[in-house]
């Protein structure tokens, strides 16, 4: 079934939006006159499934790990915002429980305010928070955070 691995790979390493890979990869597969009009099994949709689940994590993920920081993909906690959103849409569509995830992005975003504030205290660098502080709050609510945990300091560094 190289022609199910291939499609596998674009939705896995798919763009910022996974779910349109999916809806392709899922077309192409079975209905496109072009396509190799495949019946597919319940396991080859769970498993083009999983993919696209994969990679909306990996990008939610990606601007919040301070190893990303330097990195020509960052784009910040805002754009990570943005795409949890995106994923809870996903799951919410795909019946999907987004629950364990949910767990770690939270720890990852402790782990980033706190290391970020390190970094302005050892003078390493300067930091830019590029959300505000409601939104970074209201983040930390959704993912099952206290307000209370994000350290105040953070406030000056996020945008107004």
């Amino acid at each position: 079934m190289d022609v199910l691995e291939d499609e596998w790979y674009a939705v896995r390493h798919s763009g910022e939006i996974p779910e349109v890979a999916l809806c392709s990869a899922l077309f192409y597969l079975s209905h496109d006159p072009g396509g190799p009009g495949l019946c597919l099994t319940r396991e080859q949709k769970r498993m083009l499934l999983q993919a696209a689940e994969m990679r909306y994590q990996e990008i939610v993920l990606r601007d919040l790990l301070p190893s990303e920081k330097h990195t020509p993909g960052y784009r910040g906690i805002k754009r990570s915002i943005i795409n949890w959103q995106r994923y809870l849409r996903f799951c919410s569509r795909q019946g999907i429980d987004a629950g364990g995830f949910r767990a770690e992005v939270a720890s990852c975003l402790l782990v980033f305010v706190k290391e970020a504030l390190l970094e302005v205290e050892s003078r390493q660098r300067d930091i830019s928070i590029n959300c505000t502080y409601a939104e970074l709050c209201c983040f930390a609510a959704e993912l099952g955070l206290s307000a209370s945990l994000l350290p105040e300091s953070i406030r000056q560094f996020c945008r107004s």
